[in-house]
Parts: structure tokens; sequence; C-alpha cells
């Protein structure tokens, strides 16, 4: 076996730069591979970790007859004593955060100007609303007692040309069907770097949202932040059997989970066309070897070497291809993402309502994913080098003698 290897490393020698860029394409292949799954891994880790920080938590508490499409006020459709509700939540050891919610909608309106908005009504201490606190770029955040300020996220107040201290007229659709209109201080602009959240939210201090919605007492919803992901099934379990409808993070963000999916299953093919411009490069360098040893190969098997003696031979040429191109492969992989990091890709305002894709998308590179696509990398290059092997177990030592005479 040894002797084997030591032939096959001896066969690439020959024309150097044939095997170079040959182990290049495979570490080129499999660089694009590594920088693709960071990007994808980046792009949706974010956009399902934004969507539970921003919108959803990880589990929500709400009244049975709540439809989140209609942002209903009506009392039964609301959680009645809500901090009691999220207090006794709050209690289990897995629970990072409980907190009530009152979802509104209406319109900012700043002189000509205005824009539909989604309204939350927000404890400002509570530790589920750190994203917004920490978001703030100008002006102050809200206090529980602030019956009169309203913090914006940045693209809605460049839009109404606003800036903290301005006065804005916000009009809310309140429980009985009515609309009221009050103006308020710009008191804080915020940005969670999410341009379809932060054009589209304003917060209110929780007391003043109900107290202009006129549903005292009541909340749309009860907030929760888990301390892990993984808590999710069991806290949401602990939770049923009430009277209130329990939903996690997964019901709550289906279109993010069906947009992954979709995604994953395109990627994969664009991963099969990358891994199949990678194999040809092989099996063209192979079967050129091939018959450029053609009478070599005569007279091996002339001299009594099995053809899967020589088969082996061609198998071992293809995995010093193989390891060499995914050493590469893995340095110029961990370089590309390492650069895209740099300044990430920044998509601005192409961000959807619905997806919570930030600003900038970032890439995200696994173990797991580095392992397993060396590990694909490598199995790929050493099949494409099983046709030429083949090829060249099966030449008659007679036909190959005469084939360079």
């Amino acid at each position: 076996m040894i002797q084997l290897f030591k032939m096959a490393f001896r066969d690439l020698g020959r024309n150097r730069r044939r095997s170079f860029f040959s182990a290049l394409a495979v570490s080129v292949g499999l660089a694009i591979l590594i920088l693709m799954a960071a990007v994808i891994n980046g792009e949706m880790g974010g956009a399902v970790q934004g969507a539970i920080l921003l919108q959803s938590g990880h589990i929500q508490v709400r009244a049975a007859s709540y439809d989140e499409n209609k942002s209903s006020l009506k009392w039964q459709d609301l959680v009645l004593n809500p901090d009691q509700v999220a207090a006794q939540i709050a209690a289990l050891p897995q629970v990072k955060a409980a907190t009530p919610r009152l979802f509104a909608t209406g319109f900012l309106t700043n002189g000509n100007e205005s824009t539909g908005v989604s309204i939350y009504g927000i404890d400002p201490q509570s530790a589920a609303n750190d994203p917004y606190r920490e978001g703030v770029i100008s002006g102050s955040y809200l206090s529980a007692d602030d019956s009169g300020g309203v913090l914006i996220g940045k693209p809605a107040a460049d839009k109404l040309h606003l800036k903290a201290g301005d006065n804005v007229s916000l009009s809310v659709n309140t429980a009985n069907g009515d609309v009221a209109t009050q103006t308020f201080a710009v008191r804080g602009i915020y940005t969670t770097n999410t341009y379809g959240f932060d054009i589209a939210t304003i917060f209110l201090p929780l007391a003043k949202a109900q107290a202009i919605t006129q549903t005292q007492n009541h909340a749309s919803t009860v907030f929760v932040l888990l301390k892990d992901i993984s808590y999710t099934d069991s806290v949401a379990a602990a939770l049923k059997g009430s009277s209130l409808k329990v939903l996690t993070w997964k019901e709550l963000n289906p279109l993010v989970l069906d947009w992954e999916t979709t995604a994953n299953s395109y990627i994969s093919i664009l991963y099969l066309i990358i891994l199949a411009i990678t194999a040809s490069v092989i099996i063209n360098t192979l079967i050129m070897s091939v018959y450029e040893r053609t009478r070599e190969i005569g007279i091996l098997s002339a001299i009594g070497m099995r053809g899967g003696r020589i088969m082996s031979m061609f198998l071992a040429e293809s995995a010093f291809l193989a390891v060499g191109g995914v050493v590469m492969g893995i340095i110029l992989g961990l370089l590309g993402t390492y650069l895209f990091n740099i300044h990430g890709f920044y998509i601005g305002s192409m961000g959807l309502t619905g997806f919570m894709v930030t600003d900038t998308i970032f890439a995200k590179l696994t173990m797991g994913s580095l392992v397993n696509l060396s590990i694909v990398t490598f199995i790929v290059t050493i099949l494409a080098g099983l046709y030429p092997a083949i090829m060249a177990s099966r030449m008659q030592p007679v036909e190959a003698l005469r084939a360079e005479k």
C-alpha cells in the first residue's frame, strides 16, 4: 500500500502545474461552499434570532380568541390581569423574562406627511425590551410613567423628518372601534438595524398604550423569553392547560421557517452544481493522465500488476488531490468568511416586513458545516477518480503497449 502511494505521488509530480490547478479547483469549490454555508447560516440564523427577540419571543401566551392579523383590542380577545400572568410565568426557572405587551395600529403624522405604524405597548424596564433600550441612538428611552413620550425607529423618523424632542401626532384605533388622536413628544429614536421592523414599529409605555386604546388592565399577549431556545417545548407544555393559548416561536414565525426550508432546497442544488464542476476537473485530469501513461500501464499489466492494483493507484492519486484540495479549501474558506465579516453585506432597505433580516448580513460558520462540507468534497473527489481508475484497470497489456508505437 505504501508503494502505491509513493507511485501515485510520483505520478502527480510529473505534471506539477496540472496537479496543482486540479487541487486548486477542488479547494476553490470547497471554499465557495464554506462561504455560502456561512452566509446562509448567518442570514437565516439572524432572521430567526431577530424574529424571536424583536417580535415573537420564544413563547407567547394569548387569549384563545385573539387574532394577530386583526390586532383586535376587544376585551374578550385580550389577556386579563397580564402582570399577574407574567409574574407566574417568570417564576419558572427556564424563563429569562416574561412581560405583557399590547399591540395596536395607527398613524404617525408630522405636517403633511404620515405613515402607518404598529404600536407596541411595553413595560420599559423588562429585560425583554433590551434590544430597543440598547438601540436608542438619539434622545432617551421611555420610562414606565411617561404619558407623553413615544419611541420611534430611525427609518420612520427620517421619513417624517423628525428628531428627538419634536412633537408628532399619533392616531390609534381603540377598543370600541373609535380613533383616538394625541400629540406625543419623540422621546427617543432607536434602531435594531432591521429596516422592516424599525420603519413600522413605535413604542409607548404599557400604561399609556392601555389608556389611549381604552384597554385598561388588558394586554394582547404575554411575551416570554427563555434562557435557552431548547427549553421552548417543555415550558410551552408546562403553560398549557389554562384558558389561554400558548404559542411557540415556530408557530409564530411560519413564514420565516417556510422561507428557510425553500432556501435550503435551492442552495442544495447550487452545492451539487459546484461539486459537479469540481468533480469534472478531477475526472478530466485523471483521464489525461491515463492516456499519457497508456504504455506504462501496459508494462505494469505485463509484469503482473493486477487491474485492482492499477485502479488503487489512480484512486490514490485522486486521494492526494482530495487531501490537498480540502486543506487549501478550508484555508481559503476561513479566509473568505473572515474577509466577508469585516464589513458584512449591506442590504439596507431591502429587508422585508415580516422577515427580521438585519440591514447588514454577516457570515456565521459552524464547525458542523465545515466538517460536513469537507467530508463531502473529499468523497466527491475520490468518486470522481473512480471512472479513470476503472478505465486504466481494464486496459489490455498488448493494446496498451502498442498504443505509443
